[in-house]
């Protein structure tokens, strides 16, 4: 609640993260349109910079009706100003046409926030389908929708967070160190 008053937005909403530079293949035009499929308490904070121009994400967010709900922070966001947008979020949202990798995944996971990426390039690699976040077959405002709605409506973001959590204490430092130090008595 207090990262969502200080970037300003209603507290106490269904937050969406789309974070980073706005391109393309990253699918906002897609994530824009799923949020015409939900209820009001739903909000989505676009937070980046744009690459072109902002107009046709614009002209979605008029037809569909959902500039109440959209938030939008199109600018860059500095390192010391991530950490608002990350705990500002229930989950943090790549629904990319196309890609190999995101470094979203390892900022959200940092914050232990879930996420709900499309199946494209290697995005399921570093998403665990049902453990970490949602994996959408494939890229489509309506299948975005479902996914986020089973999201919320199951309850799913303790659970997920818990495990990022098991998942980065068992690839710590301190955990290979432990290991190494017990394999090399082993010799």
């Amino acid at each position: 609640i207090e990262a969502q008053k200080a970037i300003g937005v209603p507290v106490n909403k269904k937050y969406l993260l789309f974070f980073g530079f706005i391109r393309e293949y990253k699918g906002l035009d897609l994530l824009l349109k799923s949020m015409a499929y939900l209820p009001e308490d739903y909000h989505l904070i676009v937070a980046g910079e744009v690459y072109g121009t902002f107009d046709k994400y614009q002209e979605i967010i008029n037809d569909e009706g959902i500039a109440d709900r959209v938030h939008l922070f199109n600018a860059y966001i500095s390192d010391d100003e991530v950490t608002r947008y990350f705990s500002a979020a229930d989950v943090c949202m790549l629904p990319y046409k196309g890609a190999t990798q995101s470094g979203i995944t390892a900022i959200a996971h940092h914050f232990d926030l879930p996420i709900i990426a499309t199946d494209v390039g290697g995005l399921k690699e570093n998403t665990k389908h049902n453990e970490t976040g949602l994996i959408v077959p494939t890229p489509d405002s309506k299948l975005i929708t479902q996914s986020i709605q089973h999201y919320f409506e199951d309850g799913l973001k303790e659970g997920f967070s818990q495990n990022i959590q098991n998942e980065k204490k068992e690839n710590s430092w301190e955990n290979f160190a432990k290991k190494l130090i017990e394999f090399s008595e082993t010799l």
